[in-house]
């Protein structure tokens, strides 16, 4: 299996094209890596960065981000989407301040256990921050993997066991290699095996790829859930997130039913967010994001 995605042939290519993340650097520590792959969970890169920035330098290290106000960290998070992330993010830098030390741990299951942190960000975690041999696999790596050793045109519906088992196999054995490995099958997914338009011409295992041997068959697998953005919930959702963001303090409910129109779907979308944490209602009626129900300053 291995041999589709010869380990050094792809981590030499990595060497020489990887894009230079600020989160990729030998100064970047392990919390910058967590908050970078918390970010980056259905968030392009070139959004992530400049927010990734700003954070390391307002909140360079966990316990730092956990003394500031669920509102604050709502409000930095801009608009990176899916905003539960922000207070999950508050919540393992809470518990990675109290319990370890300050220090982001790195065994996949001590961090598995930090509030929010699932699967995926474990190990890239463990990987990434500090050069251990684990699978990290995400949609990049799936579609990598489809391709390259199965020749298949894209990955089906995700396995968490079968695709661990996938990655595991092709990794080296030594576990800084391993690590730079799975980064490099990462990146190739990202910037040359694309979904729609792969630069198959640019792909360094392109004379050993399944795919191409295959002649680039068609994804034939089950139909994927397109993605839609306007007139969703998601969207309701950040129209009343940004009224909050953008107000020096509480706001009335006629300032947020100004954000939306369709009442129905207004008031459904406040209700999620209020049960999720995201906004909180005062006292005296008003909303407000978490934490700041007295005057923002």
């Amino acid at each position: 299996m291995s041999v589709r995605l010869e380990p050094e042939v792809l981590v030499d290519w990595f060497d020489r094209v990887a894009r230079d993340l600020p989160w990729r650097r030998p100064d970047c520590d392990a919390w910058g890596v967590l908050v970078s792959e918390i970010m980056l969970q259905q968030t392009p890169v070139n959004r992530v960065q400049p927010i990734w920035l700003e954070w390391m330098e307002r909140w360079p290290k966990p316990s730092a981000l956990a003394a500031a106000s669920q509102g604050d960290v709502v409000r930095a998070w801009g608009k990176l989407g899916y905003p539960r992330r922000a207070l999950r993010l508050h919540a393992a830098a809470t518990a990675i301040a109290a319990e370890h030390g300050d220090v982001v741990p790195s065994n996949v299951d001590t961090l598995l256990a930090l509030p929010g942190i699932g699967e995926y960000t474990a190990r890239a975690v463990a990987a990434f921050a500090y050069g251990q041999r684990c699978p990290v696999v995400d949609t990049n790596v799936r579609r990598v993997v489809a391709r390259a050793v199965h020749g298949a045109g894209d990955a089906g519906p995700p396995s968490t066991k079968r695709d661990l088992a996938d990655v595991e196999a092709l990794l080296p054995k030594e576990d800084a290699f391993a690590a730079r490995y799975s980064a490099a099958l990462m990146e190739l997914g990202a910037i040359v095996c694309v979904a729609r338009t792969p630069r198959c011409a640019d792909c360094p295992v392109y004379d050993s790829c399944a795919w191409q041997e295959a002649g680039r068959p068609a994804y034939a697998g089950p139909a994927k859930a397109v993605q839609k953005f306007a007139g969703t919930d998601r969207q309701v959702r950040g129209r009343l997130l940004d009224v909050l963001r953008d107000a020096p303090g509480p706001v009335t409910r006629a300032q947020l039913d100004a954000a939306w129109s369709e009442a129905g779907q207004r008031d459904r979308c406040l209700d999620s967010l209020l049960v999720d944490g995201l906004i909180e209602q005062t006292a005296g009626g008003l909303f407000s994001l978490p934490g700041d129900g007295g005057d923002h300053g």
